[in-house]
């Protein structure tokens, strides 16, 4: 079992979630198609906290593969590609802040708390853009995504979803929550 506290894992695991890695990798060439994977392990290998936070997305349901490269910064970009919001994620409020102000009927988390003890953050418009040209994602479910500041303290927040082959963003009090939204999430390494 991972230590939560030093975001390590066990070499067992660490195994295990490199051959997930890999065979996703494998499998999504089309999200990827000019990147090699022996210089993502290569990365992975040598930072155990971002491999903590990956196998923590993978935990939660997120199936985690690479969908960006940036060759100026040599950084690859992670999300969440799995079809719909990640399982363990959903029926959470946007914020803590939210979550506080419920009266009743708390959720069990808020979003961005979930993100930040994962070591990932929420992905912004942009972000969920780029990744639904990657593949149709969220036909079922939606998902909360970074939302300014502006807009969040006027008290709303942001999802996101697919419908009619078009990608929406809507908005919502930060602090409602729906057992068919979670968050989707990014981690550079």
């Amino acid at each position: 079992m991972a230590n939560n506290h030093h975001k390590q894992l066990s070499a067992e695991e660490t195994t295990q979630i490199l051959k997930i890695l890999k065979a996703r990798f494998n499998q999504n060439m089309n999200r990827h198609e000019e990147i090699k994977w022996a210089a993502i392990q290569s990365k992975l290998e040598t930072n155990t906290e971002k491999l903590w936070s990956l196998n923590e997305m993978e935990k939660t349901g997120g199936e985690p593969d690479v969908v960006q490269y940036d060759k100026k910064s040599d950084t690859y970009t992670f999300m969440d590609c799995a079809a719909e919001s990640p399982k363990g994620r959903r029926s959470v409020c946007f914020d803590r802040e939210a979550l506080d102000s419920r009266k009743e009927h708390k959720p069990h988390d808020d979003a961005m708390s979930m993100a930040a003890a994962m070591g990932v953050r929420m992905l912004t418009e942009q972000e969920y853009r780029l990744l639904q040209s990657t593949g149709e994602v969220d036909l079922k479910t939606s998902s909360w995504i970074a939302t300014p500041a502006a807009i969040r303290e006027l008290g709303g927040a942001l999802f996101a979803d697919r419908r009619y082959n078009t990608v929406f963003v809507y908005h919502n009090g930060a602090s409602s929550y729906y057992a068919a939204r979670g968050f989707r999430s990014a981690l550079e390494i």
